[in-house]
């Protein structure tokens, strides 16, 4: 029980033992006692519970303590804490997210020790947390196990995991600004100390503050520590460089030479095509079926999207495979969203069924062995396309480096023909405030064009008067 009745007696000194100093203090009823050979740490020890109860701390009846000791030593570690969250998150989350927070807490658990006396290489420390501490496996029963529970790993990462489990600091540390501040600058740094990319911060930091919370929840931390330390995430420009994003003339010659390269460049060249008339991310179009089109004999078509299947890798996937199926981006698991496509996108996939027809499972689009098309493949052929479409300085620029890049020129040309920015939004699955976060360029540019309409139109209006 906690109490604020609490009463500090001064130093006594007994002759004839070897700890002489005696510091007592009585909690409620109960008297307490501790005996030191030294004066000073009497001293030093009493100054703590003045200290504790000039500050309105609660002590506990049972053990004499201040609440904030007794809740240190009831405190599990900072690595302790990690799995309980780990094995919390890992069922709901996709592979990706599965593997982000294993990538931002293998980064922070390693600075949050009492030490550095007998540590790993770091290397080897990262890999026991990110591929075994922070990994799950299915067992016989098909439940969910720590890898490092279900499997026997090497002796150089069971030692690891052993450093950091006794090295690791108690989850109460972490009210501690210094400690906290320790881990928000690991956060943003790489392993071989240089400092990480502004995203890859932004990316980890949610991980590390959620689970500080999950911290809270669990009543280890009072509040969230982060308000004690000013320190901020990296400040990032998400607006698009729209130097670097092809027009649609660009466009259509990058998607017709990846056409050109061969079979699989054919195989590609409707997958390009979504990309860019329809702005699917590339997990998106890599899952789409004959099914999800609507193909017209003439005129616009239409294709819904419900799924999507990025790459992660097959140790984060509820399959086993190294792509994740799942719903679309930040949307419910059967939300759909239906994206009308042009006449040229309507005969690219009438085109390409007809010259290749279909997976088993209706998938338009494959690896070259049958199953699910991988970024390398596609990364390859776009590449080749930029080479023979491009200059040499424009090859060794940012001009449409990447296929994302043609998701953001569609994006770009529907704002550029004057399409609402709420109707852009819905047809590229995007929230009106990301929208205007990385387009803000292309949507200043159609609000000016519609002001000049909005113009002509009152100036036509005063003429007739």
């Amino acid at each position: 029980m906690l109490t604020y009745d609490v009463q500090i007696w001064g130093i006594r000194k007994r002759a004839n033992r070897a700890a002489a100093y005696q510091l007592r203090w009585r909690v409620g009823p109960r008297p307490f006692s501790k005996s030191y050979k030294i004066k000073a740490q009497a001293d030093g020890r009493r100054s703590e519970l003045l200290s504790a109860l000039r500050n309105r701390e609660q002590f506990d009846e049972e053990t004499g303590l201040p609440a904030s000791e007794v809740q240190a030593l009831k405190s599990p570690t900072w690595y302790a804490h990690t799995l309980a969250y780990t094995e919390m998150k890992w069922p709901g989350a996709s592979a990706k997210h599965r593997a982000g927070i294993a990538d931002a807490l293998a980064t922070v658990t390693p600075r949050l020790v009492k030490d550095g006396r007998g540590a790993p290489a770091p290397r080897v420390l990262r890999r026991a947390l990110y591929s075994w501490a922070f990994r799950f496996v299915r067992d016989g029963e098909e439940a969910w196990q720590r890898r490092v529970d279900a499997q026997q790993p090497p002796d150089e990462i069971a030692a690891a995991l052993d450093w950091i489990s006794r090295k690791s600091v108690n989850i109460s540390d972490l009210n501690t600004p210094s400690v906290v501040r320790s881990a928000l600058d690991a956060l943003a740094l790489k392993l071989d100390g240089a400092p990480a990319a502004d995203n890859t911060v932004n990316r980890k930091v949610p991980v590390f503050t959620n689970c500080l919370r999950y911290a809270v929840e669990r009543e280890l931390l009072p509040s969230l520590p982060l308000a004690k330390v000013d320190w901020a995430s990296p400040e990032t420009d998400d607006e698009i460089d729209f130097q670097f994003v092809p027009g649609p003339k660009l466009a259509k010659q990058l998607i017709t030479a990846a056409g050109a390269q061969g079979v699989r460049g054919r195989h590609l060249m409707a997958f390009f095509g979504c990309l860019y008339y329809a702005a699917n991310r590339p997990g998106e179009a890599a899952s789409l079926r004959e099914t999800d089109f609507t193909l017209p004999e003439e005129g616009w078509g239409e294709v819904l999207l419900s799924s999507s299947t990025p790459r992660v890798g097959s140790g984060w996937t509820d399959s086993g495979e190294s792509y994740d199926s799942r719903g679309l981006k930040k949307r419910a698991r059967k939300a759909t969203r239906a994206v009308p496509i042009p006449p040229i996108q309507v005969r690219l996939i009438r085109d390409h069924i007809k010259e290749f027809g279909t997976a088993e499972d209706g998938r338009l689009f494959r690896a070259v062995q049958g199953g699910h098309l991988l970024s390398k493949e596609y990364g390859e052929i776009w590449k080749a396309a930029r080479l023979a479409v491009l200059t040499e300085t424009e090859a060794a620029s940012p001009l449409a480096d990447v296929p994302y890049s043609l998701r953001h020129a569609g994006v770009s040309l529907w704002l550029e023909s004057g399409v609402s920015p709420a109707e852009v939004a819905r047809r590229a699955g995007h929230s009106i405030a990301v929208l205007f976060r990385f387009y803000a360029k292309a949507i200043h540019r159609s609000q000016e064009r519609s002001n000049r309409q909005i113009e002509r139109a009152l100036e036509a209006a005063e003429e007739e008067d």
